[in-house]
């Protein structure tokens, strides 16, 4: 999960990844007929997600300009908060602080309305109002300070920033909301208010042995989400378009022969085009599969030959000849 050792400073000790709900998202939206009645509000919330991801993403080249000996960061970390989780954007942290960083990527204008707590988005003359993402931050800085005391380090100073990813965003606010600049920044700017943090506190709260500690800790205790996207949309695996579909063509079915994959359509030919297939099957179905599943799902009516594809794959498993379970396992 480490990027490199704990040793220097300014470590990605959690490398961002493609979300696991894009992944699973881009599976569905693969595997469902063109006029499935529940493709567009899939295809809205995928794009929605991406958005997101790329804003948080667009964060990297700024992060790249602070001081190469201070600071470790965490990208996408999940810890448990007593019965709950929290997700946390990005998280840098030293040993004067921690910081949260929420990334917003919101075209337009948006204005944040202190009076009732929302943040209210103009585009093209329409509004929409999203939750305000100051009592997210404020909420997460409370769970991440109750996590480092549950689990037995000194007090260390928690702070947020929201940053505005699209460098063309308006931000407004009301006339005597004064404070909003200290705590929302575009992200060009967010080198710059690192910096002046880093100046404004001058005590150290972690020892450097407390500090390598919490990294440890923190690595070790993330959880990552996981969920049936299937459930999600109220769908069932009968919604689901099966087979080997043609990567080149896009839509249509591939027949194995002679141990190859083969398009009709393009006469694309592939030793390998089941693994795309099954790792669809990974995001929508599930982490294990037998033979019986993955020839249901691939279309194909030999056993000997799933067994081939199944053994090809070096997969762990338990149990034994028809009753055999293989675990599935893609990494992005």
């Amino acid at each position: 999960m480490g990027e490199t050792k704990i040793g220097a400073m300014k470590l990605i000790v959690k490398k961002r990844k493609v979300p696991l709900a894009i992944r699973k998202l881009r599976a569905l939206a693969s595997r469902l007929p063109p006029n499935h009645p529940k493709l567009p509000l899939i295809m809205n919330d995928l794009k929605k997600r991406e958005a997101g991801h790329k804003g948080e993403c667009s964060i990297d080249f700024p992060l790249s300009f602070l001081e190469p000996k201070s600071y470790y960061i965490f990208h996408d970390l999940r810890l448990q908060d007593q019965s709950r989780f929290f997700q946390l954007d990005t998280l840098l942290i030293s040993k004067k602080y921690a910081l949260i960083i929420e990334v917003k990527n919101i075209a337009g204008a948006i204005y944040f309305d202190p009076h009732f707590n929302q943040l209210i988005r103009t585009i093209e003359g329409k509004e929409t109002a999203f939750p305000d993402p100051i009592i997210q931050v404020s909420r997460q800085e409370s769970q991440l300070t109750y996590w480092f005391l549950k689990n037995g380090f000194p007090s260390l100073p928690t702070h947020s920033l929201i940053v505005i990813s699209n460098p063309q965003t308006i931000i407004r606010t009301a006339p005597g909301n004064h404070k909003l600049h200290y705590k929302v920044i575009h992200r060009d700017a967010l080198p710059y208010k690192i910096s002046q943090m880093e100046d404004s506190i001058t005590d150290f709260s972690f020892s450097e042995k407390d500090l390598k500690k919490a990294v440890r800790v923190m690595n070790k205790h993330h959880i990552d989400a996981d969920f049936s996207i299937l459930e999600r949309y109220n769908l069932t695996e009968k919604d689901l378009i099966k087979g080997v579909i043609c990567e080149n063509c896009k839509g249509n079915q591939l027949f194995r022969r002679h141990g190859t994959w083969i398009c009709h359509q393009c006469q694309l030919t592939s030793k390998k085009a089941h693994i795309p297939a099954l790792r669809d099957y990974f995001y929508l179905l599930g982490s294990t599969i037998t033979n019986r599943q993955l020839r249901d799902f691939l279309n194909i009516s030999s056993s000997s030959s799933a067994t081939r594809i199944l053994q090809s794959l070096n997969l762990t498993s338990r149990g034994a000849n028809k009753g055999r379970v293989y675990n599935l396992y893609f990494e992005e």
